[in-house]
Protein backbone atom coordinates (compact mmCIF):
# COMPACT_ATOMS: atom_id res chain seq x y z
CA UNK A 1 0.00 0.00 0.00
CA UNK A 2 1.23 3.29 -1.16
CA UNK A 3 1.31 5.65 2.04
CA UNK A 4 1.48 9.62 2.70
CA UNK A 5 4.89 11.14 3.75
CA UNK A 6 4.34 14.20 6.18
CA UNK A 7 7.46 15.87 7.14
CA UNK A 8 7.98 18.09 9.76
CA UNK A 9 10.45 20.69 10.72
CA UNK A 10 10.94 19.25 14.67
CA UNK A 11 10.17 16.13 16.67
CA UNK A 12 7.80 18.10 18.64
CA UNK A 13 5.70 18.73 15.09
CA UNK A 14 6.23 14.80 14.36
CA UNK A 15 5.33 13.73 18.00
CA UNK A 16 1.56 15.94 17.29
CA UNK A 17 1.19 14.53 13.41
CA UNK A 18 1.81 10.65 15.23
CA UNK A 19 -0.40 11.35 17.83
CA UNK A 20 -3.21 11.29 15.60
CA UNK A 21 -1.99 9.96 12.86
CA UNK A 22 -2.90 5.92 11.20
CA UNK A 23 0.80 4.57 11.24
CA UNK A 24 -0.53 2.08 8.68
CA UNK A 25 -1.55 5.18 6.45
CA UNK A 26 0.79 8.17 7.40
CA UNK A 27 4.63 7.99 7.48
CA UNK A 28 5.71 10.85 9.58
CA UNK A 29 9.57 12.52 9.58
CA UNK A 30 10.99 15.16 10.81
CA UNK A 31 13.67 16.68 8.54
CA UNK A 32 15.08 20.22 10.09
CA UNK A 33 14.35 23.39 9.87
CA UNK A 34 14.85 25.85 6.87
CA UNK A 35 14.01 25.56 2.99
CA UNK A 36 17.31 23.97 2.61
CA UNK A 37 17.39 21.16 4.73
CA UNK A 38 13.97 20.90 4.24
CA UNK A 39 14.34 20.17 1.10
CA UNK A 40 17.36 18.23 0.96
CA UNK A 41 15.50 15.88 4.02
CA UNK A 42 12.83 15.36 1.49
CA UNK A 43 14.39 14.27 -1.05
CA UNK A 44 16.30 11.77 0.34
CA UNK A 45 13.09 10.09 1.96
CA UNK A 46 11.17 10.18 -1.25
CA UNK A 47 14.51 8.83 -2.98
CA UNK A 48 14.90 6.06 -0.34
CA UNK A 49 12.22 3.60 -2.63
CA UNK A 50 9.42 3.77 -1.04
CA UNK A 51 6.60 4.65 -2.88
CA UNK A 52 4.77 7.53 -1.31
CA UNK A 53 1.35 8.35 -3.01
CA UNK A 54 1.76 12.09 -1.75
CA UNK A 55 4.00 14.32 0.57
CA UNK A 56 2.42 17.37 3.27
CA UNK A 57 4.58 19.60 4.73
CA UNK A 58 2.97 19.77 8.53
CA UNK A 59 3.87 21.42 11.25
CA UNK A 60 3.16 25.02 13.55
CA UNK A 61 3.16 28.59 11.64
CA UNK A 62 2.73 32.45 12.51
CA UNK A 63 -0.77 33.75 10.90
CA UNK A 64 -1.16 37.08 9.13
CA UNK A 65 -3.69 39.09 11.42
CA UNK A 66 -6.86 39.07 10.20
CA UNK A 67 -6.83 35.83 7.91
CA UNK A 68 -5.78 32.95 10.50
CA UNK A 69 -6.47 33.15 13.82
CA UNK A 70 -4.69 30.96 16.44
CA UNK A 71 -5.61 27.68 16.97
CA UNK A 72 -6.69 27.66 13.23
CA UNK A 73 -5.47 24.96 10.53
CA UNK A 74 -4.50 26.31 7.25
CA UNK A 75 -3.86 24.77 3.81
CA UNK A 76 -1.61 26.09 1.26
CA UNK A 77 -3.37 27.04 -2.25
CA UNK A 78 0.53 28.02 -2.78
CA UNK A 79 4.25 27.87 -1.31
CA UNK A 80 5.99 30.79 -1.61
CA UNK A 81 9.56 31.47 -0.93
CA UNK A 82 8.78 35.13 -0.31
CA UNK A 83 12.84 36.23 0.80
CA UNK A 84 13.87 34.52 -2.65
CA UNK A 85 15.27 37.54 -5.15
CA UNK A 86 17.15 40.60 -4.82
CA UNK A 87 16.84 43.83 -2.34
CA UNK A 88 17.21 46.68 -4.17
CA UNK A 89 16.38 50.50 -3.45
CA UNK A 90 13.17 50.73 -5.06
CA UNK A 91 12.16 47.50 -2.83
CA UNK A 92 12.53 43.79 -3.28
CA UNK A 93 12.35 41.76 -6.36
CA UNK A 94 11.25 38.41 -6.55
CA UNK A 95 13.38 35.91 -8.25
CA UNK A 96 10.78 35.51 -11.34
CA UNK A 97 11.72 39.45 -12.22
CA UNK A 98 15.16 38.67 -12.54
CA UNK A 99 14.99 35.23 -14.97
CA UNK A 100 16.63 32.51 -13.10
CA UNK A 101 13.48 30.53 -11.76
CA UNK A 102 9.87 30.60 -9.60
CA UNK A 103 9.47 31.46 -6.09
CA UNK A 104 6.08 29.79 -5.99
CA UNK A 105 5.05 25.96 -6.16
CA UNK A 106 1.18 25.27 -6.24
CA UNK A 107 -0.12 22.63 -4.03
CA UNK A 108 -1.10 19.57 -6.09
CA UNK A 109 -5.12 20.04 -6.46
CA UNK A 110 -6.28 16.60 -6.15
CA UNK A 111 -4.39 16.00 -3.30
CA UNK A 112 -5.43 19.85 -1.92
CA UNK A 113 -9.30 18.88 -2.76
CA UNK A 114 -8.83 15.38 -0.53
CA UNK A 115 -7.34 17.93 2.38
CA UNK A 116 -10.08 20.33 2.19
CA UNK A 117 -12.07 17.46 2.07
CA UNK A 118 -11.04 16.47 5.24
CA UNK A 119 -11.00 20.18 7.10
CA UNK A 120 -13.85 21.69 6.06
CA UNK A 121 -12.68 25.07 8.10
CA UNK A 122 -9.11 25.30 7.63
CA UNK A 123 -8.27 28.37 6.12
CA UNK A 124 -6.84 28.30 3.10
CA UNK A 125 -4.69 30.30 0.85
CA UNK A 126 -0.62 31.10 0.45
CA UNK A 127 1.92 30.07 2.83
CA UNK A 128 5.20 32.14 2.29
CA UNK A 129 8.62 30.45 3.64
CA UNK A 130 10.72 32.33 5.30
CA UNK A 131 14.44 31.20 6.39
CA UNK A 132 14.47 34.76 8.79
CA UNK A 133 10.89 35.07 10.27
CA UNK A 134 8.53 38.18 10.87
CA UNK A 135 10.03 39.85 13.84
CA UNK A 136 8.30 43.53 13.50
CA UNK A 137 5.46 45.12 12.70
CA UNK A 138 6.46 47.03 9.64
CA UNK A 139 7.48 43.28 8.28
CA UNK A 140 4.22 42.12 8.74
CA UNK A 141 2.81 44.92 6.77
CA UNK A 142 5.08 44.47 4.13
CA UNK A 143 4.26 40.89 3.57
CA UNK A 144 0.33 41.68 3.89
CA UNK A 145 0.76 44.08 1.12
CA UNK A 146 3.13 42.10 -1.05
CA UNK A 147 1.14 38.77 -0.77
CA UNK A 148 -2.79 39.72 0.03
CA UNK A 149 -3.68 35.71 -0.12
CA UNK A 150 -1.06 35.06 2.38
CA UNK A 151 -2.40 33.25 5.13
CA UNK A 152 0.80 32.28 7.23
CA UNK A 153 4.31 31.90 7.42
CA UNK A 154 6.69 29.38 7.97
CA UNK A 155 10.09 28.21 7.13
CA UNK A 156 10.11 24.54 5.56
CA UNK A 157 6.89 24.91 2.87
CA UNK A 158 8.90 25.85 -0.37
CA UNK A 159 11.73 23.46 0.19
CA UNK A 160 9.64 20.34 0.40
CA UNK A 161 7.49 21.54 -2.26
CA UNK A 162 10.53 21.50 -4.21
CA UNK A 163 11.59 18.32 -3.64
CA UNK A 164 8.00 16.85 -4.44
CA UNK A 165 8.20 18.53 -7.71
CA UNK A 166 11.60 16.95 -8.77
CA UNK A 167 10.28 13.73 -7.34
CA UNK A 168 6.84 14.10 -9.27
CA UNK A 169 5.13 13.64 -5.81
CA UNK A 170 1.78 15.19 -5.21
CA UNK A 171 2.84 18.22 -2.47
CA UNK A 172 0.48 20.39 -0.32
CA UNK A 173 1.22 22.11 3.12
CA UNK A 174 -0.71 21.90 6.27
CA UNK A 175 -0.12 24.52 9.09
CA UNK A 176 -1.40 25.21 12.43
CA UNK A 177 -1.46 28.62 13.80
CA UNK A 178 0.74 28.94 17.38
CA UNK A 179 0.96 32.80 16.43
CA UNK A 180 -0.13 35.90 15.03
CA UNK A 181 3.35 37.09 13.19
CA UNK A 182 4.58 40.32 13.55
CA UNK A 183 6.75 41.90 16.66
CA UNK A 184 8.40 38.45 18.60
CA UNK A 185 6.26 38.11 21.50
CA UNK A 186 6.54 34.67 23.56
CA UNK A 187 3.96 35.23 25.92
CA UNK A 188 1.31 35.77 23.00
CA UNK A 189 2.56 31.83 21.42
CA UNK A 190 -0.28 29.18 22.24
CA UNK A 191 2.39 26.48 21.14
CA UNK A 192 0.09 23.60 23.12
CA UNK A 193 -2.75 24.63 20.97
CA UNK A 194 -1.21 24.75 17.76
CA UNK A 195 -0.14 21.28 18.37
CA UNK A 196 -3.31 19.39 19.65
CA UNK A 197 -4.60 21.49 16.60
CA UNK A 198 -2.02 19.38 14.69
CA UNK A 199 -3.04 16.38 16.18
CA UNK A 200 -6.39 16.86 15.14
CA UNK A 201 -5.76 17.46 12.12
CA UNK A 202 -3.18 14.50 11.05
CA UNK A 203 -6.68 12.61 12.84
CA UNK A 204 -8.68 13.71 9.49
CA UNK A 205 -6.40 13.22 6.68
CA UNK A 206 -5.77 9.42 7.90
CA UNK A 207 -9.54 9.07 7.09
CA UNK A 208 -9.55 5.82 5.55
CA UNK A 209 -12.29 7.01 2.69
CA UNK A 210 -9.98 9.53 1.98
CA UNK A 211 -7.93 7.76 0.25
CA UNK A 212 -10.16 4.95 -1.46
Amino acid sequence: MTRLLVVTAVAAEADAVRAGADPGRVVVTPVGVGPAVAAAGTARLLAAGTPFRAVVSAGIAGGFPGRAVVGATVLGIRSIAADLGAETPDGFVPIEDLGFGTSVLAADAGLLAILTAALPVAVRGDILTLSTVTGTAGTATRLAHRFPAAVAEAMEGYGVASAAALARVPFAELRTISNPIGPRDRTAWRLPDALAALTKAAAAISAPALWV
